[in-house]
């Protein structure tokens, strides 16, 4: 599309005339403020009326105060809150004919005919028995004589749209719902620090986590932290597992470590129906193996606290998302909820997606375990492969004997994530029947010979470990190719895989390159992109940018409570990422900047003058505290100093300004939930590729392996909904090496968003909103990708 015909398109969803209004119902869930503000936000930039209904159907019903125009400045400051401060409750009111006729009658009084919940399955299968019943309430509201015929025909339609707001993420049809990242924060800030006391005194820890029907939280987290064993209802262990678990942990102990983590899902059942609660594993646990063992149980600490980026981005993206989806919404058109598929937002019909959430129960009360894993999706029934995989070691005896030899090792800048991806590799390959090896600091260490074996045992509480634990240099191979070759002869190196950023790609195609001279190369050669800079081609998110942009939004965060109690400031933030605009832009996005100042788009100084400004003006009014940040490499000469200078000088008798240089410590710390499951998940499936081209390429005559085909070095990256191994000499054309940037940049769809969302007026490209489609069960292979931002 066209930017003429995007605007035209953009011009013609006019909300003008329009009342939406937005609702939080059920359980809360972190985000659902960003997506409050982003309904209210889009909603008013687009022309409509927006309307707050609080206590959710309750407010409806009870009509009054309860619904009001919202402004503005209403969602200021409320990004960065938990819960949802529209308030949401149980309403037994909205259940009954007459309490639903109330609440159309509430509507009609404000003209309000478009509706955005955000809530769980239960909240918008009530609300689109409302959207059906709308022409009959109307009907009787007129013969009752409480609203005339005019305003029957006036609003003779209801038009719905959902966003999926639930910690578990227990919704079929999307890969995330809001507030799931941001639980699985708490548990794994919970669980990083019960191990560092469970290691002090021997102990085991059982960790109960929410998860009625949906095992979620429970098999992500022990995914994320290495748990020795995970209980979830979906797939209740088989008979017997007392014995195998017991076994496992007295195995475990016997290796040397000094905890054991078991981690249970509050609805955790077995074969048979009945419950195992996490006191039952303790007493077993006690009883069995005499173990020092404590339990945890998390409760609503889950439910609580400040979203994490993730929530804020997903959220926002979804509520701009279902604002576009009510502006295109007819008569003719069904109840549709924006999900998230990979990284796109798509609508689906409303109803087969509660259909299908509703057979995953079914499915489970009928002992049908296996299809309740796949009704519950790709990601689900990945991440229990996954986890099964890595967490099971299989004897000797049963492991095949490939008698390949596989090195492992990092290159470039460290990145959150990285150990948790070796520890994958490492764990995967050793139960293909691999030979693992692992090479300290990257390609300087390869030369030099810095290579040994690596053991299942040796990666042993890695996932939660920030940095790279084998090392890693920037050193390309180009300059040590013949000592490279030489100690790929020397250890029989049979396949790579390199764990990086940029400089992995640059190494990958000079390791392609070599091949025409050294055999040593011709075999397989696998990237994971791992860089806080999310700057590498051929994907669209990296391992260690999620980390690195929730440390930027909670330093954001804090920065802006500095300025509670101090009358108007702005503050000027520098973020790293090279060339790359990625942090700033989406951490502007999750933190609610002001602008955000980026290489990829050039600025001068009349756009400079034009964002001072607009936040002048913004100061007027009741905003006290304005947000801008900056990437490192921006421009060369507007550089973080002088932007405060200016900012200063322009804003003085309105704002003062202060600066701050986050520096490394968006590089350091331990690594998100996101980063851990992503790192690990897609090591694996790397592993896998690189087994599967070992066989193809194996010579049985000549006795080695030969791989000298495009398609035997790849980057394994996430692109829209699927995660794909790209060949990296076709991903030369797509990459600027100076710079050091791709040449097409996905995100980059997102800074009209943020500039809307701070009341800048823009084009925003509706090309790539979602279009409704049906729920696919079980989607291409391909399509494994965990919901990314």
């Amino acid at each position: 599309m066209s930017q003429t015909d995007n605007k035209r398109f953009f011009e013609s969803l006019s909300g003008a005339g329009k009342a939406i209004a937005v609702l939080t119902s059920g359980g809360d869930a972190q985000g659902m403020n960003a997506a409050v503000r982003a309904v209210v936000r889009m909603g008013i930039y687009v022309g409509a009326k927006v309307y707050f209904v609080h206590e959710g159907y309750q407010g409806m019903v009870d009509g009054g105060d309860n619904i009001k125009e919202a402004t503005w400045e209403s969602v200021s400051s409320m990004l960065q809150m938990g819960g949802t401060v529209i308030g949401s409750a149980r309403c037994k009111d909205f259940r009954m004919h007459e309490g639903r006729l109330k609440a159309a009658h509430n509507l009609v009084q404000r003209g309000i005919t478009n509706l955005c919940v955000i809530g769980g399955d239960g909240s918008l299968t009530g609300a689109n028995l409302f959207r059906e019943e709308w022409s009959g309430l109307l009907a009787e509201l007129v013969e009752q004589g409480l609203i005339d015929e005019e305003a029957s025909q006036k609003y003779s339609a209801l038009h719905i749209v959902g966003m999926v707001g639930s910690i578990d993420n227990d919704f079929c049809g999307t890969d995330m719902t809001i507030g799931t990242d941001s639980a699985l924060h708490r548990i794994i800030e919970v669980v990083d620090a019960i191990m560092t006391t469970a290691q002090s005194h021997q102990r085991t820890f059982v960790l109960e986590v929410m998860g009625r029907h949906c095992g979620y939280l429970a098999l992500v987290s022990a995914l994320a932290c290495g748990a020795d064993w995970v209980l979830i209802p979906e797939m209740p262990p088989e008979d017997g597992w007392e014995e195998k678990m017991c076994q496992k942990l007295s195995a475990t102990r016997s290796r040397g470590s000094r905890l054991n983590i078991i981690i249970v899902a509050e609805g955790a059942i077995d074969r048979h129906g009945k419950a195992i609660t996490s006191s039952i594993v303790k007493d077993l646990v006690v009883q069995r193996l005499g173990f020092d063992t404590r339990v945890t149980i998390l409760g609503h600490v889950q439910r609580g606290g400040t979203p994490s980026a993730f929530d804020r981005i997903l959220a926002s993206r979804m509520g701009v998302e279902a604002v576009l989806a009510l502006l295109e919404t007819t008569a003719n058109t069904p109840a549709c909820v924006v999900s998230l598929c990979g990284n796109q937002s798509v609508r689906l019909p409303l109803m087969e997606c509660v259909q299908m959430t509703q057979q995953v129960q079914k499915a489970m009360d009928e002992k049908r375990f296996e299809e309740a894993v796949q009704l519950r999706g790709r990601s689900f029934e990945n991440n229990l492969k996954t986890y099964k995989l890595l967490a099971h070691r299989k004897p000797e005896s049963e492991l095949p004997q490939s008698n390949f030899n596989v090195a492992v090792l990092n290159v470039g800048a460290p990145a959150a994530g990285m150990n948790a991806a070796v520890r994958s590799a490492v764990r995967v390959g050793i139960s293909e029947g691999h030979k693992m090896f692992a090479v300290s600091d990257g390609f300087e260490g390869f030369y030099k010979g810095q290579i040994k074996e690596i053991k299942w045992a040796d990666v042993g509480g890695w996932t939660g470990q920030g940095g790279s634990l084998l090392g890693t240099k920037r050193t390309l191979p180009a300059k040590h190719i013949d000592k490279i070759a030489e100690q790929m002869r020397k250890y029989n190196i049979n396949a790579l895989l390199v764990i990086g950023g940029f400089e992995a790609l640059e190494c990958l195609l000079q390791l392609y390159e070599a091949r025409s001279s050294y055999e040593e190369f011709c075999i397989p050669l696998c990237m994971l992109p791992a860089t806080i800079s999310n700057n590498v081609p051929g994907t669209n998110l990296s391992i260690g940018a999620d980390t690195a942009l929730n440390a930027i939004v909670e330093t954001c965060d804090r920065i802006k409570q500095s300025a509670s109690g101090t009358k108007h400031r702005v503050f000027i933030i520098e973020t790293m990422g090279g060339y790359c605009g990625y942090l700033a832009s989406v951490g502007g996005l999750a933190s609610g900047a002001d602008a955000a100042y980026i290489f990829e788009e050039p600025f001068d100084i009349k756009d400079l003058q034009s964002n001072v400004e607009h936040l002048t003006e913004k100061m007027k009014t009741s905003i006290q505290r304005g947000l801008i940040l900056r990437n490192e490499n921006s421009n060369e000469n507007y550089t973080t100093d002088f932007i405060y200078q200016l900012y200063s000088e322009e804003g003085k008798g309105v704002f003062d300004c202060r600066k701050n240089v986050l520096g490394h410590m968006q590089q350091g710390g331990a690594p998100s939930p996101f980063d851990r499951n992503f790192g690990t998940k897609i090591a694996a499936k790397a592993m896998q590729w690189i087994s599967r081209k070992l066989n193809e390429s194996y010579r049985q005559d000549e006795g080695r392996v030969f791989a000298n085909t495009e398609d035997s070095a790849c980057l394994l990256g996430m692109r829209r909904r699927a995660l794909l191994f790209q060949p990296v000499v076709q991903l030369r054309d797509e990459t600027d090496f100076v710079h050091r940037i791709p040449k097409e940049q996905w995100w980059l769809k997102l800074r009209p968003l943020m500039k809307i969302l701070a009341k800048y007026k823009t084009s925003y490209d509706v090309s790539d909103s979602g279009q409704l489609e049906h729920v696919v069960l079980n989607r291409p292979k391909e399509s494994e990708a965990m919901a990314a931002i």
